[in-house]
Protein backbone atom coordinates (compact mmCIF):
# COMPACT_ATOMS: atom_id res chain seq x y z
CA UNK A 1 0.00 0.00 0.00
CA UNK A 2 1.21 3.49 -0.78
CA UNK A 3 0.90 6.69 1.15
CA UNK A 4 -1.19 9.75 0.38
CA UNK A 5 1.05 12.78 0.04
CA UNK A 6 -0.80 16.07 0.36
CA UNK A 7 0.38 19.07 -1.64
CA UNK A 8 -1.13 22.54 -1.65
CA UNK A 9 -1.05 24.62 -4.82
CA UNK A 10 -1.50 28.35 -4.13
CA UNK A 11 -3.91 29.92 -6.61
CA UNK A 12 -2.41 33.38 -6.33
CA UNK A 13 -4.41 36.01 -8.22
CA UNK A 14 -6.67 33.29 -9.64
CA UNK A 15 -8.10 32.60 -6.16
CA UNK A 16 -10.57 35.47 -6.52
CA UNK A 17 -12.44 33.95 -9.46
CA UNK A 18 -11.30 30.30 -9.58
CA UNK A 19 -14.03 27.66 -9.49
CA UNK A 20 -12.75 24.09 -9.79
CA UNK A 21 -16.13 22.83 -11.02
CA UNK A 22 -16.16 25.33 -13.89
CA UNK A 23 -12.44 24.88 -14.60
CA UNK A 24 -12.73 21.09 -14.94
CA UNK A 25 -16.21 20.73 -16.45
CA UNK A 26 -15.58 23.14 -19.32
CA UNK A 27 -14.79 20.82 -22.22
CA UNK A 28 -15.59 17.25 -23.25
CA UNK A 29 -12.00 16.28 -22.45
CA UNK A 30 -12.95 16.04 -18.76
CA UNK A 31 -15.37 13.21 -19.64
CA UNK A 32 -12.72 11.18 -21.44
CA UNK A 33 -10.76 8.45 -19.65
CA UNK A 34 -8.77 8.37 -17.49
CA UNK A 35 -10.30 11.57 -16.05
CA UNK A 36 -13.01 11.04 -13.44
CA UNK A 37 -15.01 13.92 -11.98
CA UNK A 38 -16.93 13.29 -8.75
CA UNK A 39 -19.77 15.83 -8.59
CA UNK A 40 -20.47 15.17 -4.90
CA UNK A 41 -17.01 15.99 -3.58
CA UNK A 42 -16.10 18.16 -6.60
CA UNK A 43 -12.89 16.19 -7.01
CA UNK A 44 -10.94 15.34 -10.16
CA UNK A 45 -9.21 11.95 -9.99
CA UNK A 46 -6.90 10.33 -12.49
CA UNK A 47 -3.53 8.55 -12.69
CA UNK A 48 -0.46 10.54 -13.70
CA UNK A 49 2.94 9.30 -14.80
CA UNK A 50 6.01 10.11 -12.70
CA UNK A 51 9.67 9.28 -13.26
CA UNK A 52 10.69 8.21 -9.79
CA UNK A 53 14.41 8.31 -10.47
CA UNK A 54 16.32 11.36 -11.72
CA UNK A 55 18.38 8.94 -13.82
CA UNK A 56 15.32 7.50 -15.52
CA UNK A 57 14.61 8.99 -18.95
CA UNK A 58 11.14 10.42 -19.63
CA UNK A 59 8.38 7.90 -20.37
CA UNK A 60 10.58 5.06 -19.13
CA UNK A 61 9.93 2.46 -16.45
CA UNK A 62 11.99 2.61 -13.30
CA UNK A 63 13.75 -0.70 -12.64
CA UNK A 64 11.05 -2.47 -14.61
CA UNK A 65 8.40 -1.54 -12.03
CA UNK A 66 5.55 0.34 -13.70
CA UNK A 67 3.29 0.49 -10.65
CA UNK A 68 5.31 3.28 -9.13
CA UNK A 69 5.34 5.31 -12.34
CA UNK A 70 1.59 5.78 -12.54
CA UNK A 71 0.24 7.32 -9.37
CA UNK A 72 -3.35 8.19 -8.51
CA UNK A 73 -3.95 11.91 -8.04
CA UNK A 74 -6.97 13.67 -6.53
CA UNK A 75 -7.43 17.39 -7.06
CA UNK A 76 -9.94 19.36 -4.98
CA UNK A 77 -10.60 22.89 -3.75
CA UNK A 78 -11.93 22.57 -0.18
CA UNK A 79 -14.11 25.43 1.12
CA UNK A 80 -11.80 25.82 4.12
CA UNK A 81 -8.82 26.38 1.79
CA UNK A 82 -9.99 29.09 -0.64
CA UNK A 83 -6.48 30.26 -1.56
CA UNK A 84 -5.04 26.90 -2.66
CA UNK A 85 -5.84 23.59 -4.32
CA UNK A 86 -5.36 20.30 -2.51
CA UNK A 87 -3.49 17.72 -4.57
CA UNK A 88 -3.35 14.26 -2.99
CA UNK A 89 -0.93 11.79 -4.53
CA UNK A 90 -0.95 8.09 -3.74
CA UNK A 91 2.66 6.97 -4.09
CA UNK A 92 5.08 4.44 -2.66
CA UNK A 93 7.22 6.93 -0.79
CA UNK A 94 6.53 9.42 1.97
CA UNK A 95 7.47 12.45 -0.11
CA UNK A 96 7.89 13.66 -3.67
CA UNK A 97 11.02 15.08 -5.21
CA UNK A 98 10.90 18.50 -6.89
CA UNK A 99 11.13 16.79 -10.28
CA UNK A 100 8.12 14.60 -9.48
CA UNK A 101 6.09 17.60 -8.39
CA UNK A 102 6.81 19.28 -11.70
CA UNK A 103 5.55 16.19 -13.51
CA UNK A 104 2.13 16.35 -11.80
CA UNK A 105 1.09 19.01 -14.33
CA UNK A 106 -2.09 19.88 -12.43
CA UNK A 107 -1.40 23.53 -13.26
CA UNK A 108 -1.43 22.68 -16.99
CA UNK A 109 -4.75 20.83 -16.80
CA UNK A 110 -6.53 23.66 -14.98
CA UNK A 111 -4.69 26.49 -16.81
CA UNK A 112 -3.28 28.20 -13.73
CA UNK A 113 -0.14 29.80 -15.15
CA UNK A 114 0.31 33.57 -15.08
CA UNK A 115 -0.34 33.70 -18.83
CA UNK A 116 -3.57 31.72 -18.40
CA UNK A 117 -4.74 34.13 -15.71
CA UNK A 118 -4.04 37.11 -17.96
CA UNK A 119 -6.10 35.51 -20.73
CA UNK A 120 -9.01 34.91 -18.35
CA UNK A 121 -9.03 38.53 -17.20
CA UNK A 122 -8.74 39.92 -20.73
CA UNK A 123 -11.55 37.67 -21.97
CA UNK A 124 -13.85 38.80 -19.15
CA UNK A 125 -13.13 42.45 -19.92
CA UNK A 126 -14.14 41.86 -23.54
CA UNK A 127 -17.34 40.10 -22.44
CA UNK A 128 -18.23 42.99 -20.12
CA UNK A 129 -17.55 45.49 -22.88
CA UNK A 130 -19.67 43.60 -25.43
CA UNK A 131 -22.54 43.26 -22.97
CA UNK A 132 -22.46 47.00 -22.28
CA UNK A 133 -22.23 48.05 -25.92
CA UNK A 134 -24.96 45.71 -27.13
CA UNK A 135 -27.04 46.29 -23.97
CA UNK A 136 -27.52 42.58 -23.45
CA UNK A 137 -26.97 40.32 -20.50
CA UNK A 138 -25.64 36.99 -21.75
CA UNK A 139 -25.72 34.35 -19.03
CA UNK A 140 -23.77 31.97 -21.27
CA UNK A 141 -20.84 34.38 -21.58
CA UNK A 142 -20.80 35.54 -17.97
CA UNK A 143 -21.10 32.05 -16.49
CA UNK A 144 -18.17 30.68 -18.52
CA UNK A 145 -14.95 30.83 -16.50
CA UNK A 146 -12.60 31.47 -19.42
CA UNK A 147 -10.61 28.34 -18.56
CA UNK A 148 -10.88 25.33 -20.88
CA UNK A 149 -9.85 22.00 -19.34
CA UNK A 150 -7.05 20.10 -21.06
CA UNK A 151 -4.89 17.02 -20.50
CA UNK A 152 -1.73 16.86 -18.39
CA UNK A 153 0.44 16.38 -21.48
CA UNK A 154 0.39 17.71 -25.02
CA UNK A 155 0.64 14.15 -26.37
CA UNK A 156 -2.59 13.14 -24.66
CA UNK A 157 -4.30 16.25 -26.02
CA UNK A 158 -3.08 15.45 -29.54
CA UNK A 159 -4.31 11.85 -29.47
CA UNK A 160 -7.68 12.84 -28.01
CA UNK A 161 -8.10 15.49 -30.70
CA UNK A 162 -7.59 12.70 -33.26
CA UNK A 163 -10.31 10.70 -31.48
CA UNK A 164 -12.74 13.60 -31.93
CA UNK A 165 -12.68 13.30 -35.73
CA UNK A 166 -15.42 11.75 -37.87
CA UNK A 167 -17.38 9.87 -35.23
CA UNK A 168 -20.09 10.15 -32.60
CA UNK A 169 -19.16 11.36 -29.12
CA UNK A 170 -20.06 7.96 -27.64
CA UNK A 171 -17.42 6.29 -29.80
CA UNK A 172 -14.84 8.92 -28.88
CA UNK A 173 -15.44 8.09 -25.22
CA UNK A 174 -15.19 4.35 -25.83
CA UNK A 175 -11.92 4.70 -27.78
CA UNK A 176 -10.32 6.75 -25.00
CA UNK A 177 -11.45 4.22 -22.42
CA UNK A 178 -10.12 1.33 -24.51
CA UNK A 179 -6.70 3.00 -24.76
CA UNK A 180 -6.54 3.32 -20.97
CA UNK A 181 -7.62 -0.29 -20.52
CA UNK A 182 -4.89 -1.34 -22.95
CA UNK A 183 -2.34 0.69 -20.97
CA UNK A 184 -3.34 -1.17 -17.80
CA UNK A 185 -2.89 -4.51 -19.58
CA UNK A 186 0.49 -3.51 -20.96
CA UNK A 187 1.54 -2.23 -17.55
CA UNK A 188 0.56 -5.50 -15.91
CA UNK A 189 2.39 -7.43 -18.60
CA UNK A 190 5.56 -5.34 -18.44
CA UNK A 191 5.83 -5.71 -14.65
CA UNK A 192 7.17 -9.21 -15.31
CA UNK A 193 9.74 -7.98 -17.82
CA UNK A 194 13.02 -6.19 -17.31
CA UNK A 195 13.70 -2.81 -18.91
CA UNK A 196 16.12 -4.44 -21.35
CA UNK A 197 13.57 -7.03 -22.43
CA UNK A 198 10.84 -4.42 -22.92
CA UNK A 199 13.14 -2.23 -25.02
CA UNK A 200 14.31 -5.15 -27.15
CA UNK A 201 10.86 -6.51 -27.92
CA UNK A 202 9.75 -5.94 -31.50
CA UNK A 203 6.19 -5.12 -32.49
CA UNK A 204 5.29 -8.68 -33.53
CA UNK A 205 6.52 -10.13 -30.24
CA UNK A 206 4.66 -7.50 -28.25
CA UNK A 207 1.56 -8.14 -30.29
CA UNK A 208 1.77 -11.85 -29.50
CA UNK A 209 2.22 -11.14 -25.81
CA UNK A 210 -0.55 -8.56 -25.67
CA UNK A 211 -3.03 -10.75 -27.51
CA UNK A 212 -2.96 -13.09 -24.51
CA UNK A 213 -5.35 -10.63 -22.92
CA UNK A 214 -7.78 -10.67 -25.86
CA UNK A 215 -10.14 -13.53 -26.75
CA UNK A 216 -9.32 -14.80 -30.23
CA UNK A 217 -12.93 -15.63 -31.02
CA UNK A 218 -15.41 -12.75 -31.32
CA UNK A 219 -18.00 -12.98 -28.55
CA UNK A 220 -20.94 -13.10 -30.92
CA UNK A 221 -19.51 -15.93 -33.01
CA UNK A 222 -18.45 -17.77 -29.89
CA UNK A 223 -22.02 -17.67 -28.58
CA UNK A 224 -23.40 -18.77 -31.93
CA UNK A 225 -21.39 -21.98 -32.07
CA UNK A 226 -23.55 -25.09 -32.27
CA UNK A 227 -22.60 -27.36 -29.43
CA UNK A 228 -23.55 -31.08 -29.35
CA UNK A 229 -26.93 -31.58 -27.72
CA UNK A 230 -26.74 -34.26 -25.06
CA UNK A 231 -29.62 -36.36 -23.81
CA UNK A 232 -29.68 -34.37 -20.62
CA UNK A 233 -30.00 -31.08 -22.51
CA UNK A 234 -32.83 -32.60 -24.58
CA UNK A 235 -34.63 -33.60 -21.41
CA UNK A 236 -34.13 -30.16 -19.93
CA UNK A 237 -35.60 -28.67 -23.10
CA UNK A 238 -38.66 -30.89 -22.68
CA UNK A 239 -39.12 -30.00 -19.03
CA UNK A 240 -38.91 -26.30 -19.88
CA UNK A 241 -42.36 -26.65 -21.46
CA UNK A 242 -43.81 -27.13 -17.96
CA UNK A 243 -42.01 -24.16 -16.37
CA UNK A 244 -44.37 -21.19 -15.88
CA UNK A 245 -43.29 -18.25 -18.02
CA UNK A 246 -43.11 -15.65 -15.27
CA UNK A 247 -41.87 -12.26 -16.49
CA UNK A 248 -38.28 -11.74 -15.36
CA UNK A 249 -38.95 -8.37 -13.76
CA UNK A 250 -41.89 -9.64 -11.69
CA UNK A 251 -39.95 -12.73 -10.74
CA UNK A 252 -37.09 -10.60 -9.45
CA UNK A 253 -39.51 -8.44 -7.46
CA UNK A 254 -40.74 -11.38 -5.38
CA UNK A 255 -39.80 -11.11 -1.74
CA UNK A 256 -37.53 -14.00 -0.96
CA UNK A 257 -36.09 -14.88 2.46
CA UNK A 258 -33.07 -12.75 3.20
CA UNK A 259 -30.00 -14.81 3.95
CA UNK A 260 -27.05 -13.77 6.07
CA UNK A 261 -24.99 -13.28 2.92
CA UNK A 262 -27.52 -10.98 1.30
CA UNK A 263 -27.68 -8.89 4.47
CA UNK A 264 -24.00 -8.22 4.13
CA UNK A 265 -24.24 -7.04 0.54
CA UNK A 266 -25.38 -3.56 1.56
CA UNK A 267 -22.05 -2.93 3.25
CA UNK A 268 -19.90 -4.56 0.58
CA UNK A 269 -18.89 -1.37 -1.20
CA UNK A 270 -17.93 0.50 1.96
CA UNK A 271 -15.95 -2.51 3.22
CA UNK A 272 -14.10 -2.80 -0.08
CA UNK A 273 -13.24 0.89 -0.03
CA UNK A 274 -12.07 0.59 3.59
CA UNK A 275 -9.79 -2.31 2.66
CA UNK A 276 -8.21 -0.17 -0.04
CA UNK A 277 -7.65 2.75 2.31
CA UNK A 278 -6.87 1.15 5.69
CA UNK A 279 -3.20 1.46 6.40
CA UNK A 280 -2.76 4.24 3.88
CA UNK A 281 -1.03 7.11 5.59
CA UNK A 282 -1.52 10.69 4.57
CA UNK A 283 1.75 12.51 5.02
CA UNK A 284 2.35 16.09 4.14
CA UNK A 285 5.42 16.73 2.05
CA UNK A 286 8.00 18.96 3.66
CA UNK A 287 9.70 20.06 0.46
CA UNK A 288 8.92 23.40 -1.18
CA UNK A 289 9.19 23.72 -4.94
CA UNK A 290 7.60 25.34 -7.96
CA UNK A 291 5.85 23.36 -10.65
CA UNK A 292 6.66 25.84 -13.39
CA UNK A 293 8.50 29.16 -13.45
CA UNK A 294 5.27 31.03 -14.14
CA UNK A 295 2.96 28.89 -12.02
CA UNK A 296 2.02 28.72 -8.31
CA UNK A 297 4.36 27.14 -5.79
CA UNK A 298 3.59 23.93 -3.98
CA UNK A 299 3.56 24.64 -0.25
CA UNK A 300 3.34 22.28 2.69
CA UNK A 301 1.28 21.89 5.80
CA UNK A 302 3.33 20.85 8.83
CA UNK A 303 0.64 18.56 10.20
CA UNK A 304 1.08 14.79 9.89
CA UNK A 305 -2.26 12.99 10.01
CA UNK A 306 -2.70 9.32 10.81
CA UNK A 307 -4.74 7.29 8.39
CA UNK A 308 -7.70 6.25 10.55
CA UNK A 309 -8.60 9.67 12.02
CA UNK A 310 -8.18 11.14 8.55
CA UNK A 311 -10.57 8.68 6.97
CA UNK A 312 -13.10 9.33 9.69
CA UNK A 313 -13.12 13.09 9.49
CA UNK A 314 -11.88 14.23 6.09
CA UNK A 315 -14.63 15.74 3.92
CA UNK A 316 -13.21 14.40 0.66
CA UNK A 317 -13.30 10.80 1.77
CA UNK A 318 -16.73 11.24 3.31
CA UNK A 319 -18.01 12.59 0.00
CA UNK A 320 -16.42 9.72 -1.91
CA UNK A 321 -18.04 7.28 0.48
CA UNK A 322 -21.41 8.83 -0.28
CA UNK A 323 -20.61 8.59 -3.98
CA UNK A 324 -19.92 4.86 -3.68
CA UNK A 325 -23.17 4.45 -1.80
CA UNK A 326 -25.05 6.18 -4.61
CA UNK A 327 -23.37 3.96 -7.19
CA UNK A 328 -24.34 0.93 -5.17
CA UNK A 329 -27.99 1.95 -5.01
CA UNK A 330 -28.09 2.54 -8.77
CA UNK A 331 -26.47 -0.79 -9.53
CA UNK A 332 -23.29 0.77 -10.90
CA UNK A 333 -19.69 0.47 -9.85
CA UNK A 334 -17.14 3.19 -9.39
CA UNK A 335 -15.64 3.49 -12.90
CA UNK A 336 -12.03 4.08 -11.93
CA UNK A 337 -11.08 2.18 -8.80
CA UNK A 338 -7.39 2.32 -7.97
CA UNK A 339 -6.65 -1.36 -8.51
CA UNK A 340 -7.87 -1.37 -12.12
CA UNK A 341 -7.25 2.13 -13.44
CA UNK A 342 -5.14 2.49 -16.53
CA UNK A 343 -3.40 5.73 -17.35
CA UNK A 344 -3.50 7.22 -20.82
CA UNK A 345 -0.74 5.40 -22.74
CA UNK A 346 2.55 7.18 -23.32
CA UNK A 347 4.29 7.57 -26.71
CA UNK A 348 6.77 4.85 -25.75
CA UNK A 349 4.00 2.40 -24.93
CA UNK A 350 2.15 3.04 -28.21
CA UNK A 351 5.18 3.29 -30.50
CA UNK A 352 6.01 -0.42 -30.20
CA UNK A 353 2.49 -1.63 -30.99
CA UNK A 354 1.27 -3.01 -34.30
CA UNK A 355 -1.23 -0.77 -36.08
CA UNK A 356 -3.64 -3.57 -36.98
CA UNK A 357 -3.65 -4.83 -33.41
CA UNK A 358 -4.26 -1.35 -31.96
CA UNK A 359 -7.07 -0.64 -34.43
CA UNK A 360 -8.80 -3.89 -33.52
CA UNK A 361 -8.15 -3.76 -29.77
CA UNK A 362 -9.38 -0.18 -29.24
CA UNK A 363 -11.77 0.12 -32.22
CA UNK A 364 -9.72 3.03 -33.57
CA UNK A 365 -10.07 2.29 -37.26
CA UNK A 366 -7.84 4.44 -39.48
CA UNK A 367 -6.83 6.50 -36.41
CA UNK A 368 -4.59 3.71 -35.09
CA UNK A 369 -1.88 4.12 -37.74
CA UNK A 370 -1.86 7.89 -37.27
CA UNK A 371 -1.53 7.59 -33.49
CA UNK A 372 1.32 5.10 -33.80
CA UNK A 373 3.14 7.34 -36.31
CA UNK A 374 2.75 10.25 -33.90
CA UNK A 375 4.08 8.17 -31.00
CA UNK A 376 7.04 6.92 -33.04
CA UNK A 377 7.87 10.44 -34.20
CA UNK A 378 8.02 11.60 -30.58
CA UNK A 379 10.07 8.63 -29.36
CA UNK A 380 12.52 8.97 -32.26
CA UNK A 381 12.89 12.69 -31.64
CA UNK A 382 11.40 13.79 -34.96
CA UNK A 383 8.53 15.57 -33.18
CA UNK A 384 9.72 17.78 -30.34
CA UNK A 385 6.75 18.34 -28.03
CA UNK A 386 8.84 20.21 -25.47
CA UNK A 387 9.91 22.67 -28.15
CA UNK A 388 6.30 23.20 -29.21
CA UNK A 389 5.26 23.84 -25.60
CA UNK A 390 8.08 26.36 -25.17
CA UNK A 391 7.08 28.25 -28.31
CA UNK A 392 3.47 28.61 -27.20
CA UNK A 393 4.18 29.62 -23.58
CA UNK A 394 3.35 33.14 -24.65
CA UNK A 395 0.70 32.23 -27.21
CA UNK A 396 0.43 35.02 -29.78
CA UNK A 397 -0.39 35.47 -33.45
CA UNK A 398 3.28 35.56 -34.49
CA UNK A 399 4.04 32.13 -33.05
CA UNK A 400 0.74 30.63 -34.19
CA UNK A 401 1.73 30.25 -37.85
CA UNK A 402 4.99 28.56 -36.90
CA UNK A 403 3.33 26.03 -34.59
CA UNK A 404 0.42 25.45 -36.98
CA UNK A 405 2.86 24.70 -39.81
CA UNK A 406 4.71 22.10 -37.72
CA UNK A 407 1.47 20.42 -36.65
CA UNK A 408 0.10 20.29 -40.21
CA UNK A 409 3.15 18.29 -41.28
CA UNK A 410 2.14 15.45 -38.93
CA UNK A 411 0.16 12.68 -40.64
CA UNK A 412 -3.55 12.95 -39.86
CA UNK A 413 -3.45 16.52 -38.57
CA UNK A 414 -5.92 18.34 -40.80
CA UNK A 415 -7.39 21.81 -40.13
CA UNK A 416 -9.93 20.59 -37.52
CA UNK A 417 -7.44 18.52 -35.52
CA UNK A 418 -4.76 21.22 -35.70
CA UNK A 419 -7.18 23.91 -34.53
CA UNK A 420 -8.24 21.77 -31.56
CA UNK A 421 -4.64 21.06 -30.57
CA UNK A 422 -3.71 24.73 -30.92
CA UNK A 423 -6.67 25.63 -28.68
CA UNK A 424 -5.32 23.21 -26.09
CA UNK A 425 -1.96 24.97 -26.40
CA UNK A 426 -3.55 28.35 -25.65
CA UNK A 427 -4.36 29.83 -29.07
CA UNK A 428 -7.96 31.02 -28.93
CA UNK A 429 -8.33 33.11 -32.10
CA UNK A 430 -9.13 30.16 -34.41
CA UNK A 431 -12.33 28.14 -33.97
CA UNK A 432 -12.23 24.42 -34.89
CA UNK A 433 -15.13 23.98 -37.31
CA UNK A 434 -16.98 20.82 -38.27
CA UNK A 435 -20.55 19.59 -38.69
CA UNK A 436 -21.24 20.36 -35.03
CA UNK A 437 -20.35 24.01 -35.63
CA UNK A 438 -22.72 24.11 -38.62
CA UNK A 439 -25.51 22.63 -36.48
CA UNK A 440 -24.87 25.15 -33.67
CA UNK A 441 -24.98 28.19 -35.98
CA UNK A 442 -28.23 26.89 -37.50
CA UNK A 443 -29.94 26.27 -34.15
CA UNK A 444 -28.66 29.27 -32.19
CA UNK A 445 -28.10 31.94 -34.84
CA UNK A 446 -30.45 30.74 -37.58
CA UNK A 447 -27.58 30.79 -40.08
CA UNK A 448 -27.38 28.14 -42.78
CA UNK A 449 -23.68 27.49 -43.19
CA UNK A 450 -21.81 25.00 -45.31
CA UNK A 451 -18.33 23.50 -45.18
CA UNK A 452 -17.26 26.16 -47.65
CA UNK A 453 -18.71 29.13 -45.68
CA UNK A 454 -18.40 28.04 -42.05
CA UNK A 455 -15.02 29.68 -41.36
CA UNK A 456 -16.25 33.00 -42.74
CA UNK A 457 -19.50 32.75 -40.78
CA UNK A 458 -17.87 32.08 -37.40
CA UNK A 459 -15.52 35.00 -37.93
CA UNK A 460 -18.47 37.30 -38.60
CA UNK A 461 -20.31 36.14 -35.47
CA UNK A 462 -17.43 35.74 -33.01
CA UNK A 463 -14.88 38.21 -34.39
CA UNK A 464 -15.90 40.69 -31.69
CA UNK A 465 -14.19 38.48 -29.09
CA UNK A 466 -10.75 38.73 -30.76
CA UNK A 467 -8.25 37.40 -29.88
CA UNK A 468 -10.50 35.03 -27.88
CA UNK A 469 -12.98 34.03 -30.59
CA UNK A 470 -12.92 30.39 -29.48
CA UNK A 471 -13.79 31.29 -25.86
CA UNK A 472 -16.82 33.29 -27.00
CA UNK A 473 -17.92 30.47 -29.28
CA UNK A 474 -17.30 27.75 -26.71
CA UNK A 475 -19.09 29.61 -23.90
CA UNK A 476 -22.16 29.73 -26.13
CA UNK A 477 -21.80 26.11 -27.23
CA UNK A 478 -21.32 24.81 -23.67
CA UNK A 479 -24.36 26.80 -22.48
CA UNK A 480 -26.42 25.24 -25.29
CA UNK A 481 -25.31 21.74 -24.23
CA UNK A 482 -26.39 22.42 -20.66
CA UNK A 483 -29.76 23.75 -21.80
CA UNK A 484 -30.26 20.50 -23.69
CA UNK A 485 -28.83 17.97 -21.20
CA UNK A 486 -28.76 19.78 -17.87
CA UNK A 487 -25.72 20.84 -15.89
CA UNK A 488 -22.88 18.73 -17.29
CA UNK A 489 -20.83 18.83 -14.08
CA UNK A 490 -23.51 16.79 -12.28
CA UNK A 491 -24.30 14.46 -15.18
CA UNK A 492 -23.79 10.78 -14.23
CA UNK A 493 -20.77 9.15 -15.82
CA UNK A 494 -23.02 6.63 -17.59
CA UNK A 495 -24.88 9.44 -19.38
CA UNK A 496 -21.87 11.07 -21.04
CA UNK A 497 -22.45 8.96 -24.14
CA UNK A 498 -25.91 10.51 -24.64
CA UNK A 499 -24.42 13.78 -25.90
CA UNK A 500 -24.83 12.98 -29.58
CA UNK A 501 -25.91 14.96 -32.63
CA UNK A 502 -29.20 13.07 -32.80
CA UNK A 503 -30.05 14.23 -29.28
CA UNK A 504 -29.16 17.83 -30.14
CA UNK A 505 -31.99 18.28 -32.66
CA UNK A 506 -34.63 20.78 -31.67
CA UNK A 507 -38.18 19.66 -31.02
CA UNK A 508 -39.32 21.66 -34.05
CA UNK A 509 -36.93 19.87 -36.42
CA UNK A 510 -37.99 16.50 -35.03
CA UNK A 511 -41.66 17.46 -35.49
CA UNK A 512 -41.03 18.57 -39.09
CA UNK A 513 -39.23 15.30 -39.80
CA UNK A 514 -42.17 13.27 -38.44
CA UNK A 515 -44.61 15.38 -40.51
CA UNK A 516 -42.68 14.74 -43.72
CA UNK A 517 -42.58 11.01 -43.00
CA UNK A 518 -46.34 10.89 -42.35
CA UNK A 519 -47.03 12.74 -45.62
CA UNK A 520 -45.02 10.16 -47.52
Amino acid sequence: MGSWVLLEVPLGEAAVTFDIEKAVCSHGLFMMAPNHWDPLSKTLSRPLNLCLSPLSPPLHYHDGDTKENNVMVRVSHPPDSPLSLHVKVCCFSHSLTPQQKQQLLVVRMLRLTDNDERNVREYRKIVASISEQEQIRSDSLRSFSGRVFRSPTLFEDMVKCILLCNCQWSRTLSMAKALCELQAELQHQSSSLSVTESEGMNSSALKAETEKFIPNTPVRKDLERKLPVSKISKKSAETEKFIPKTPVRKDLERKLPVSKISKKLTTKFSQTKAELEVGVNLRVDSDITTILDSSPNFIQDHVEIDSEPFLASNELFTANSNSVSDLQSSGEREPYAYDRTGNFPSPRELAILDGTFLAKRCNLGYRASRIIKLAKGIVEGKIQLRHLEEVCKEANLSSYDKVAMQLSEIDGFGPFTCANVLMCMGYYHVIPTDSETIRHLKQVHGKSSTIQTIKRDVEIIYGKFAPFQFLGYWAEMWHFYEQRFGKLSVMPYSDYKLITSSNMRTKRSCKNKRTKMSQQ
